[in-house]
Formats: C-alpha cells, sequence, structure tokens
C-alpha cells in the first residue's frame, strides 16, 4: 500500500496553476453562454464582450500552456519515442523538454513586450474604453507560469523523474518503477 504524501511548495503552485487554467475555461464559456443569451432572448449584449472574450481566449491559452506543458498532456506524435528503449526514451524527454522551455521562454520574452507595448499605446476596448493591457498582463503571466513549470518539469526528468505527475510514466521507464520497489 502506498503512503499518501503531503504536497511540497513546488506542488502546491502547480495545483495553483492548474486551478487558475481551469477557472479561465470556465470564465470563457460564462462569457459566451451569457452573450448569446442576451443577444437571443433580450436583443442587447455585454460592453466589450467580444473584446473581453478574446482577451479572456488569449489568457485561457497562455494558462493552458502552463498546465499541459508541466503534466505532458499536450498532443505529442511518439513514434520514435515508443520504438525505442528506456534510456533513449528518457534524453528524448529531456531534449524535447529542454527545446519546449527555450521556445517558451522567447514566446515570453515576446508577449512581454507586447504588454509593455499595449501600455504605452494605451490600447482600449471599444465600447467601455477600459485599457486592455492588463488582460494581455495576466496572460503573459500564464506565459510565465509555464516557463516555470517547464524548468521544473525538465529538472524532475533530469534528476528525479519520480516526482513527475505524467500518466503512465513510471511503466513507461522500467528503470523508474525499479528504483521504487
Amino acid at each position: 500500500m502506498q503512503q499518501a504524501t503531503t504536497p511540497n511548495l513546488t506542488d502546491r503552485i502547480i495545483g495553483t496553476i492548474e486551478w487558475l487554467a481551469a477557472i479561465s475555461v470556465g470564465v470563457v464559456a460564462l462569457n459566451i453562454f451569457v452573450s448569446v443569451v442576451l443577444r437571443k432572448f433580450f436583443s442587447t449584449s455585454i460592453p466589450d464582450a467580444y473584446d473581453f472574450g478574446r482577451m479572456l481566449l488569449s489568457i485561457l491559452i497562455f494558462w493552458g500552456i502552463a498546465a499541459t506543458s508541466y503534466r505532458g498532456g499536450h498532443i505529442t506524435v511518439d513514434l520514435l519515442w515508443s520504438a525505442v528503449g528506456p534510456r533513449a526514451k528518457r534524453a528524448i524527454d529531456v531534449f524535447a523538454t529542454l527545446m519546449l522551455l527555450v521556445f517558451v521562454i522567447m514566446q515570453t520574452a515576446m508577449l512581454f513586450d507586447k504588454v509593455r507595448l499595449t501600455r504605452i499605446d494605451n490600447v482600449l476596448t471599444y465600447d467601455l474604453n477600459l485599457p486592455t493591457w492588463p488582460f494581455y498582463a495576466v496572460a503573459w503571466t500564464g506565459d510565465a507560469c509555464a516557463v516555470i513549470l517547464i524548468a521544473v518539469r525538465t529538472w524532475r526528468l533530469i534528476f528525479a523523474p519520480d516526482k513527475l505527475h505524467d500518466e503512465g510514466y513510471e511503466t513507461a521507464h522500467p528503470s523508474i518503477e525499479e528504483s521504487k520497489s
């Protein structure tokens, strides 16, 4: 029987980021639902619903990247990975995660520049004239969290693969399963 372990700070941060990504899905869905109901039955709309929907969707995407990047839950094509042994699988995992980390770091830097320029240019929503940069900043925060989570994933892949949360990772890597025994 396996003992229940108390999650450490890193695992609590990961859980919080995943909850924030899930909440953003709910907010986007609620915005769409309320907009459709108001338009269909009351011939009215939420001011700036389109702008809010667009910006909330970007927040959802970047927080979703954070959540899926750590868990390894994104879409992959594992033809080569499934054909090699455990050591090569681990090497491929480490290489792929390092490449993901490099690209997400570059993306985060470029998105920060977008936040900065949007603030400097004072870009506003159409109806309510609200500044849009805070929405971009929240999206950027999700992307920055993705960098942190991918870095944690990379460290755990290299130094502590038993702490990964991937479904079936241990069964795909027999050396990890044996080290638990």
